[in-house]
């Protein structure tokens, strides 16, 4: 069994899951109580687990309090799911969570040269869930797929390595692109950009990036060494909001790179620059979200979920399609915009291509000989 089979045994049995069950306290509860104690390891190991960005900027006293208001929480929760459910255990692996205290000491430990950004996904974790989750709730586009769908282990893994691994893209991404971005800078034109407003500056950094993203997008699918790389996010074969998070390391850091690269030749205000990077973190979530929002106006100029989604579709039609990640109107200048009228793809993934479970396994497989079904 693995793991995600033995986690999808407690966290999706077949009992009920409608609200008064128990199902959604016991899940809460483990998610809440993982999340507590990731803030507790962050206060005891700040020079190792937190981002030096951040780490001055906590106001440890409201830092404090919320975390023990969540273990709280979580020991509430964990009992409540105790008592509804018949079966115990999400209530006993929620009980288990509730560890540590947020009065811990800090050391005054000297700064690391190396650390991971578990402060930066638990942020993270806390924001987009509590964001994408209910809406997936409310309005999901397929009802019949649950939280725990096929392959869940493996893209939360992706959405923590993401996250942990700030200081290695930081290394390999923002550093190159920023020393070449310089390099290749024309002052006149930045002169002219710097003096925009910050709202016309931050359209025109969507503009400049997504006309970056889509030729480097086209790229992934086109050159077949590439697309060993970028085959890893489309052997997702449901969409949610965690679905977005598979993707290779070498195809994250190839493509924001060179997306950052004339964000930063260009010379926008680090504000609007700032803006959009909070953008493209919710937007490119959304559009791989279980959601089905409906307004024709919008989806014909910024990047709805259906667009996206007929990106990854199954169907022949689809295939290398959608390029662009937030203006659809880039894949009609291109000849590359598909998206039937008010129809849903029927599925997910590439015909014949099939990727193990698990981070590791799939970072390793783009170095297996492609199969003739993996093609692109």
């Amino acid at each position: 069994m693995t793991a995600e089979q033995w986690l999808t045994r407690i966290f999706a049995d077949r009992a009920p899951r409608r609200f008064g069950s128990g199902w959604w306290s016991g899940v809460l509860s483990i998610a809440l109580g993982l999340l507590s104690v990731a803030a507790v390891l962050c206060l005891h190991f700040p020079q190792w687990l937190t981002m030096p960005e951040l780490r001055g900027r906590y106001p440890l006293p409201l830092v404090r309090g919320a975390i023990d208001s969540a273990i709280l929480v979580t020991l509430g929760l964990a009992g409540l799911s105790m008592l509804l459910r018949q079966r115990k255990a999400l209530g006993l692996a929620g009980l288990g969570m509730a560890l540590g205290a947020g009065g811990v000491a800090i050391p005054n430990a000297r700064p690391t040269r190396v650390h991971i950004g578990l402060d930066w996904f638990v942020l993270g974790t806390l924001t987009t869930a509590a964001l994408f989750v209910p809406l997936e709730r409310a309005f999901a586009l397929r009802r019949e797929q649950g939280p725990f769908r096929k392959g869940w282990l493996t893209d939360a893994t992706y959405f923590f390595m993401s996250h942990a691994l700030v200081q290695l893209m930081s290394l390999l991404v923002l550093v190159p692109a920023t020393w070449a971005g310089q390099k290749l800078a024309v002052v006149p034109v930045q002169t002219i950009v710097q003096a925009l407003p910050l709202a016309v500056q931050f359209a025109l950094i969507v503009l400049v990036a997504d006309l970056a993203q889509y030729a480097v997008h086209r790229a992934f699918h086109a050159v077949p060494l590439l697309w060993r790389f970028h085959r890893v996010h489309h052997s997702v074969t449901q969409m949610d909001w965690l679905a977005g998070s598979r993707l290779h390391l070498v195809d994250v850091i190839v493509t924001r790179g060179l997306v950052l690269l004339p964000i930063v030749m260009l010379g926008f205000d680090p504000v609007a620059v700032f803006a959009y990077l909070g953008f493209v973190s919710v937007h490119a979530v959304f559009i791989h979200a279980n959601f089905a929002p409906r307004s024709p106006l919008l989806e014909r100029w910024i990047a709805m979920p259906r667009y996206h989604h007929w990106h990854h579709a199954i169907e022949p039609a689809a295939s290398d399609k959608n390029f662009a990640v937030h203006l659809p109107m880039i894949d009609r200048w291109f000849g590359t915009h598909y998206m039937p009228d008010q129809i849903w793809p029927n599925g997910y993934g590439v015909a014949g291509l099939v990727l193990p479970d698990g981070y590791g396994k799939q970072f390793l497989s783009p170095l297996a000989n492609p199969r003739p079904t993996d093609g692109i």
